[in-house]
């Protein structure tokens, strides 16, 4: 039955997503979703780390081989004054073979403004790619930021290897990542304020960012027969000499949408207390992948900074990250066992709506963390979305007993839940 379903189902979702447009804001989205003043640029860039160890080669006896272990960046920035809108991009689907064209706002290789910014850097999950969160990364540039959304070596699509690259190298990647924007003598680099920077990462994108943060792993989960190979992963120890020296001053601020490791036991109290930046978490209330329960016990965890959650009800994985599903995306695939489609979407949530108001939440955040801005009222929120109550004058001007969620129109925070733990020193 599923197959019979699949041109029916291809010939619906082109007609309605035929550009795969992903910088979409609803008529309904809270107020800091909609994109800025700056125009767009972006460039592909390539970032060689010389003279790495080969996690993915790296057999469980035996020689360890090193490689140039090469990322592929695409990078947005604020552009110069008078930059024609619009582009697209090409990328590879989940399936790692099918490639869908994407329709956004920036501009290729446009000149950038002439100012400096704060970096963002994005970070994908096993498997994705750079434009698996290429929404978020248009909307945070138009807003006066420089944002890197990094495709991860043996992590991606098209090139899928060894989990335990990936369990090694995601906080070492983001540093370089960093460190490359930083030492570029040109004019982007000009604009690119590297010690202002923040991490955005989802699932192992999101473990990576808590790694590289400060919560080092467990000695546990240094020996998994299916993790990474002879140890390697004690490079991210707690408490060892080389996870120290990753705490990177630089980054202000942590983003972690469904962060994956505390539901295999990759941190523990210790660990988790190495945090001291301040954290903001997006997750679904129902996902079985990070696991729900055990992405509460990263919050209650982070006992030494303030930290955030924003919880999606009754979303799975796939809550507030994702770009929508690309409409080459509608189909059964063989060699996967189920349709591309389910690697982007959620059962219960529209992307869109999710994409939005993620935004509308890392914006507050990052003005506040990066910026110095005051964006306090959006996190002083009734817990429950479902327990504000909408109460405005004639004029719209709330009155005592408005206690809607600031910045989102009446009737549209829904299905919400939005918490804060203070630091605990």
């Amino acid at each position: 039955m599923r197959h019979a379903m699949t041109a029916a189902t291809i010939a619906l979702a082109s007609t309605a997503s035929a550009e795969n447009r992903i910088d979409t804001i609803r008529p309904d989205a809270p107020a800091l979703a909609a994109f800025g003043d700056n125009p767009i640029g972006v460039r592909t860039m390539t970032f060689t780390n010389p003279d790495q160890i080969d996690v993915a080669r790296t057999e469980a006896i035996g020689d360890i081989p090193t490689y140039d272990r090469t990322l592929t960046v695409e990078v947005w920035y604020p552009a110069s004054a008078g930059t024609t809108p619009g582009g697209t991009y090409t990328a590879f689907l989940r399936d790692g073979t099918t490639t869908a064209t994407l329709t956004g706002s920036a501009a290729r290789d446009a000149a950038p403004a002439d100012a400096r910014y704060p970096l963002v850097i994005i970070s994908h999950g096993y498997p994705g790619n750079r434009f698996l969160l290429s929404h978020l990364g248009e909307n945070l540039a138009s807003k006066g930021y420089v944002v890197a959304s990094i495709d991860h070596a043996d992590s991606i699509y098209s090139d899928l290897g060894a989990f335990g690259s990936t369990l090694v190298n995601r906080p070492w990647d983001q540093r370089f990542v960093i460190d490359s924007l930083e030492a570029l003598d040109d004019e982007l680099g000009a604009v690119i304020d590297a010690e202002n920077s923040a991490v955005i990462g989802y699932s192992m994108g999101g473990y990576g960012a808590l790694i590289y943060a400060g919560a080092g792993v467990t000695e546990i989960s240094t020996t998994y027969e299916w993790g990474a190979p002879q140890g390697l992963l004690e490079r991210n120890l707690a408490g060892s000499n080389s996870h120290a020296s990753l705490v990177d001053d630089r980054v202000k601020a942590i983003v972690a949408f469904g962060p994956w490791g505390m539901n295999t036991g990759f941190w523990d109290a210790n660990g988790l207390a190495g945090v001291e930046k301040p954290v903001l978490m997006i997750a679904g209330s129902i996902d079985d992948v990070s696991v729900y329960d055990n992405m509460r016990d990263i919050f209650t965890g982070l006992t030494n900074t303030t930290r955030h959650l924003l919880t999606f009800n009754d979303a799975n994985h796939n809550a507030g990250a994702p770009m929508p599903a690309p409409a080459e995306s509608y189909f059964y695939s063989e060699a996967l066992g189920f349709s591309p489609f389910e690697h982007y979407a959620d059962a219960v949530w529209d992307n869109v709506r999710m994409n939005n108001i993620s935004v509308h939440f890392i914006t507050a955040y990052l003005d506040m963390h990066l910026k110095g801005a005051d964006t306090g009222s959006y996190f002083e929120l009734t817990e429950n979305a479902r327990d504000g109550v909408w109460a405005v004058d004639d004029a719209g001007v709330p009155t005592d007993g408005h206690t809607y969620w600031e910045g989102f129109p009446n009737r549209t925070a829904a299905g919400l839940r939005f918490e804060t733990l203070e630091n605990a020193r």
